[in-house]
């Protein structure tokens, strides 16, 4: 995973410097609602290729534009991508895991967390309508030049996100990372402290799961402690944590959905937008936008929570 991850990263540098991303961001520019429109594609793209795919193309993309108001949008999208991608198994890798280790259909996943997707996608819509945008001039975007490496690098992000979605071997992504070694160096200038947090989260799990031996039985619970635990060791980590120690499925997939909203190691979609966000040379006062992130992200959350409870009052809705 940390391998796909990487080869994303170098993938999307080169389409930063080819000239492309920035072409998009002047078509979108010409058109109404950019606000709705970035977040509604966010949500529905992270359900084919993962939340964190869709957010290291879609982030860099925004912030290519000459608006104001894109720390508000980056933070959406992440919401966008989590909630968008929970509706199908293979949206995230803990989707992916709980589909198969507990052995459920298609359906019984989809029809479990469609509540929490299809009531975040509506509450997502009237934000992105609140939010009003305007030309940003102290930050005009660059003249779109495109150059012949674009090209090259729409090939090869084909590539990865087949190997992702594992119709190639991922020995396959090595074509990213030979290319740029040989013709684009530049490109491998990504954010290497971002993809060392992920391995961190997995040690981390690896070591609480000796800690944790009895069962735990309540759906509830599990719900509650896999949410919880989210917001300090990731969601994809949690799940393969809890899901040793319970039956209950819907809860746990309830649970780490939740769980990637709120703290910026909810999920690992958070940690990327983030993280490009800051980098980026257009944006400025990181503790302010560390605030919003953490605030919205939380309010999203708590918000999250009482749905799960609500629904067990309504027996055909419940998780």
């Amino acid at each position: 995973m940390i391998f796909i991850l990487f080869t994303l990263f170098v993938v999307v540098s080169g389409f930063q410097k080819s000239g492309l991303i920035s072409l998009l961001s002047r078509r979108i520019e010409g058109g109404k609602y950019i606000p709705l429109k970035l977040v509604v594609a966010t949500f529905f793209l992270s359900m084919l290729i993962t939340n964190d795919v869709v957010l290291i193309v879609i982030v860099p993309l925004t912030l290519a534009l000459s608006i104001d108001r894109k720390d508000i949008l980056v933070i959406l999208q992440a919401l966008a991508a989590n909630a968008g991608s929970a509706l199908t198994p293979f949206g995230n890798p803990q989707n992916l895991f709980i589909y198969w280790f507990y052995d459920v259909s298609a359906v019984q996943f989809v029809s479990s967390i469609a509540p929490f997707s299809l009531v975040f996608l509506l509450l997502l819509v009237v934000s992105a309508l609140a939010i009003k945008t305007r030309a940003d001039l102290s930050h005009p975007a660059p003249v779109a030049r495109v150059g012949k490496s674009s090209y090259i690098y729409g090939v090869l992000l084909v590539v990865v996100l087949l190997t992702v979605l594992r119709e190639l071997p991922v020995p396959t992504a090595l074509l990213a990372v030979l290319y740029v070694l040989l013709f684009d160096r530049e490109a491998l200038r990504v954010d290497y402290a971002l993809l060392l947090s992920f391995l961190f989260f997995f040690g981390l799990a690896e070591n609480i799961r000796f800690m944790l031996e009895a069962e735990i039985s309540h759906a509830g619970h599990i719900f509650l402690f896999s949410a919880l635990a989210s917001q300090v060791i990731s969601n994809v980590p949690v799940a393969v944590l809890f899901a040793k120690f319970t039956a209950h499925w819907e809860a746990l997939l309830w649970g780490v959905s939740v769980g990637g909203f709120g703290s910026l190691f909810g999920s690992l979609a958070n940690l990327i937008a983030y993280k490009l966000y800051i980098n980026h040379s257009t944006t400025n006062d990181p503790a302010l936008f560390t605030a919003k992130f953490l605030i919205i992200g939380y309010v999203a959350f708590f918000m999250a929570i009482g749905l799960y409870f609500s629904l067990q009052e309504i027996p055909f809705l419940s998780p």
